[in-house]
């Protein structure tokens, strides 16, 4: 076990969320730290900049290839410090790899336009935007990490990221790897500690210009405002409370076995979980008695174990906030979760639960779903729409038809009909409403991290 005795204002000690222990000490970044680091990744970013595309994606190639070499280490390091299931962490380790490998295809394909104007040639370019900062959450630290650090590097920015506060381990690995692979020295700096310093001086400092913030809104709104005063790109991905909208047409086998990992999966702390599950009241009673087998059934447990389904939250403070959604006695699905040691919340799903209640409501980011009836297809989109999120959702039907009416008047970024997929890294990732601003992932990321310089040549003698 590590020393525990250090400041909290210098240190962080990364607890394993599974039982509790300390697992390692993590120097915080100050704000002279963040300063100098500002510095250098400007220099490096120059250099980087200047570098031909072709050596800039191979050595982002490289980075990947790195990274498939240490997939395992990084998943277990996952497992150590989020309390990720060994399976899911192995996935997010290899995405953070295909992240690196898309956004190398893009670096040689970053094109301007020529524009035909009158009296003259007109074309544009795309340019860096210098240094970028990141700002990663806990619940998918390597990933989401990686959503904004790939294609910031291969726009030829450099890349200044701060993990959260319980999860540094992986950043700081994959900052070890871009070494290994042989990227520019301070091309790629991690910069672990507290949100209101490490992170306030990121997105205060004059040579920062673009944060990429994952997190809730709350801290969202801050980081924009804070943000607007410099006016300095933001990209924001915050909260989430997304519907599962199953109607009476659809393959109610299909839907309810797909249901308990729509909010269960990384312990339900996840921003697209599809927390209210909303059911056409005419086979509401149907639904109920495939979901309850269903959602009893998973498997909660060692994140280390391959069979596992479920882990634990990621902090004691996060299971006491989880628990004040789910009143004693309250009426409900119920699986179950290891005692002793260990953040540990049973999954659970409210079933008489009015749907302007809190948990119906607001983000739980816990393994908590509330399941509410509706009656037809203006009544579905009502209440999935009654909300300040629109990031994600699902949608049950065999009809076409209604999979287009609903998926186009259902406000959020991501929609799923048949399925609860929310995140290809081939495809745009982004909210509507308080769920954020901007888009991450797919063809388009690379151009959200650099300037259009407008260029007019003139013909006329």
């Amino acid at each position: 076990m590590a020393d525990t005795h250090h400041d909290a204002d210098t240190h962080h000690d990364v607890l394993d969320p599974a039982t509790e222990e300390v697992v390692q000490t993590v120097p915080a970044t100050t704000v002279a730290e963040v300063d100098a680091a500002v510095a250098r990744a400007a220099r490096a970013q120059e250099q980087w900049a200047a570098a031909a595309p072709a050596d800039r994606a191979r050595l982002l190639r490289r980075f990947a290839a790195v990274v498939d070499d240490h997939l395992e280490e990084l998943a277990r390091l996952e497992v150590l410090e989020a309390g990720h299931t060994i399976g899911n962490a192995r996935w997010e380790a290899g995405n953070v790899r295909d992240l690196l490998d898309y956004a190398a295809g893009g670096v040689e394909r970053l094109n301007g336009r020529q524009i035909p104007v009158p009296g003259g040639m007109n074309f544009t370019i795309l340019e860096p935007l210098g240094v970028v900062g990141v700002i990663a959450p806990w619940n998918f630290p390597m990933p989401i990490a990686a959503w904004g650090t790939a294609p910031a590097l291969a726009a030829g920015n450099a890349v200044l990221l701060k993990p959260a506060e319980t999860t540094p381990l992986t950043a700081l690995r994959l900052a070890e790897l871009a070494l290994v692979a042989g990227l520019p020295e301070h091309l790629f700096q991690v910069l672990p500690g507290a949100g209101d310093v490490t992170g306030n001086a990121l997105v205060e400092h004059p040579g920062v210009a673009k944060i990429v913030f994952t997190g809730s809104t709350r801290v969202g709104k801050s980081i924009m405002a804070k943000c607007a005063d410099r006016v300095k790109r933001v990209t924001l991905e915050l909260g989430g409370k997304s519907p599962n909208i199953v109607f009476a047409d659809a393959d109610l086998e299909a839907a309810a076995a797909a249901t308990p990992m729509s909010f269960l999966d990384n312990s339900g702390q996840d921003c697209c979980a599809r927390t209210r599950i909303l059911v056409q009241a005419s086979v509401y009673d149907r639904f109920l008695d495939l979901l309850a087998p269903a959602v009893e059934s998973v498997v909660v447990g060692d994140p280390s174990d391959e069979k596992t389904q479920m882990g634990p939250l990621i902090s004691r403070t996060q299971l006491e906030r989880v628990r004040g959604y789910v009143p004693d006695g309250a009426k409900a699905i119920r699986g179950t979760a290891p005692d002793g040691p260990g953040f540990w919340f049973p999954p659970t799903v409210l079933t008489d639960i009015a749907p302007d209640a809190p948990a119906a409501c607001e983000e739980i980011f816990g393994p908590v779903a509330a399941v509410i009836p509706f009656e037809d297809e203006q009544d579905a989109v009502r209440l999935a729409n009654a909300t300040e999120y629109g990031l994600s959702g699902s949608l049950w039907t065999r009809d076409v038809a209604r999979a287009l009416r609903v998926s186009r008047a259902v406000r959020a970024g991501n929609l799923s009909v048949n399925s609860h997929s929310s995140v290809r890294y081939w495809t745009p990732f982004g909210g509507y409403k308080q769920s954020g601003l901007g888009r991450e992932l797919g063809p388009d990321a690379l151009t959200a991290f650099t300037e259009t310089k407008n260029v007019f040549i003139s013909t006329e003698a």
